[in-house]
């Protein structure tokens, strides 16, 4: 099966068994966390193999998630499943009316508004006060998601964030 890697996005991650009866713990990188359990049509994909699966059941289980799969009855079966990565289809994610889903940002390219090249969004992180972008260019250089504030445009078209940021921050 074929597949386009701009078509995919990866949602979570296969953690370790959980229990005897093929139960698995998963790691969700979406929001909520138990929004992964929305998605139909599951591709695991463990060693470059791509395998699709179908979600029998899933419930929150302390601050995670455990789900069995179909076909998966037993804890030997769910631990060959460890570690695979969780994608689905692209246009299965749901349409924002505004802003941005991380993966979009990433491979953009970030200047201040004299045009000074930072460089390109290489990750988001997670704070708790605000999203971060990491931008890899002459040095790494962390900059707040503060819309409005420290963030002056995003223009996807031409892959292009504008910012106010000091250079030497």
């Amino acid at each position: 099966m074929a597949r386009d890697a701009q078509n995919v996005v990866t949602v979570g991650k296969i953690g370790a068994p959980y229990g005897v009866r093929g139960w698995l713990k998963v790691q969700s990188f979406t929001d909520p966390v138990i929004g992964i359990l929305n998605y139909e049509g599951w591709q695991l994909v463990q060693q470059g193999k791509l395998s699709e699966r179908v979600v029998a059941e899933g419930k929150p289980h302390g601050k995670g998630l455990v789900i069995r799969l179909e076909g998966i009855d037993d804890r030997d079966a769910a631990a060959m499943l460890t570690g695979a990565q969780i994608q689905v289809a692209r246009e299965s994610l749901p349409q924002l009316d505004e802003g941005f889903y991380w993966m979009d940002l990433i491979g953009m390219d970030v200047e201040d508004q004299q045009g000074t090249a930072f460089g390109q969004v290489a990750s988001m992180m997670e704070t708790g006060a605000n999203d971060v972008l990491v931008v890899n260019g002459d040095r790494e250089r962390l900059i707040p998601w503060i819309m409005d504030d420290v963030i002056v445009n995003v223009d996807q078209e031409n892959g292009k964030i504008v910012v106010d940021w000091d250079p030497d921050f």
